[in-house]
């Protein structure tokens, strides 16, 4: 794996494949048929099942579980000790169920969340820290709590958007730190709990 850094004490299997300038590291565990992209991170004992996909400049943070079923876009940061499930009826015996889970570009999930199986997470969405997420989260959506709740949207810089102008389809929206407005969907905007 030229241009790959892997730490002494992490475990890489045959066949993952991983991008250049990607670093993995201490204890960090990447199973066999993932593919991990170019210029990531995995922290401290972070674990990535078999047939894992994860994007270009993916961060994720010291004991992050990725289980097979999910696929992290581009340019996502996921914190620490953040977990992502795969089977909604778990047993310790008999047949499970993989259902997928989709990470879309550009999202960034908070510390000591965990994922339930079968959800999308909107590009440039944001989990804040300690959440349970059981539902889709449209983009730029942001959503705490558990069960996280959508409780309003962010810009690409992370910051609060605020409500312009309300059309039929669409909310403008702009972000009051770095001017930038965006249009959210009227049946997402719909979705906020106040």
């Amino acid at each position: 794996m030229k241009g790959v850094f892997v730490h002494h004490t992490a475990t890489v299997e045959k066949h993952a494949n991983i991008g250049k300038g990607t670093k993995i590291w201490h204890y960090a565990h990447v199973r066999e048929f993932c593919d991990i992209g170019k210029n990531s991170v995995l922290g401290h004992c972070g674990f990535v099942d078999t047939w894992v996909k994860i994007g270009d400049n993916v961060k994720m943070g010291n004991k992050v579980s990725v289980f097979r079923g999910v696929t992290i876009e581009d340019d996502v940061l996921v914190g620490p000790h953040v977990t992502f499930t795969n089977d909604l009826y778990p047993r310790s015996g008999g047949e499970w169920k993989i259902i997928k889970t989709l990470v879309r570009k550009g999202a960034s999930i908070g510390a000591n969340s965990t994922i339930i199986c079968g959800v999308t997470i909107g590009s440039h969405a944001m989990v804040g820290g300690g959440s349970v997420v059981t539902k889709d989260i449209p983009d730029h959506g942001m959503v705490y709590g558990n069960p996280a709740k959508l409780k309003g949207f962010v810009c690409l810089c992370g910051d609060y958007l605020e409500h312009v102008k309300r059309g039929r389809t669409a909310v403008e929206m702009r972000c009051h730190r770095c001017r930038k407005t965006f249009k959210i969907g009227i049946q997402d905007y719909k979705k906020l709990e106040r």
